[in-house]
């Protein structure tokens, strides 16, 4: 699969709110309801690089007890990306995971 791919694609539920947030400095949208986690790999197939090994990670235990999903905020704040809901004006940073 290509990294520019989504890892993720809707079949269901695709009649929620619109949520607008920023990816990467890049424009993007979710669905109300959506996780971090969510939002951005219905963008892309990947949710950021490990930053010990460098290799692609997409989230691995989804509750929020590993240490697999953190993103940043454009202000610096960690989040998990697969405990947090994604919010409208999100500015989001993965560190060049796309």
């Amino acid at each position: 699969m290509s990294s520019s791919q989504p890892l993720l694609h809707r079949v269901a539920e695709k009649d929620r709110t619109p949520v607008p947030f920023v990816l990467d400095g890049e424009p993007a949208a979710a669905l109300e309801g959506d996780t971090v986690l969510t939002a951005i790999l219905t963008h892309r197939a990947q949710l950021r690089r490990n930053e010990f090994s460098h290799e692609p990670r997409a989230g691995f235990c989804l509750m929020g007890a590993c240490q697999d999903c953190w993103v940043m905020t454009a202000t610096g704040e960690r989040l998990r990306s697969c405990a947090t809901f994604i919010q409208a004006g999100m500015q989001l940073t993965t560190g060049g995971a796309a």
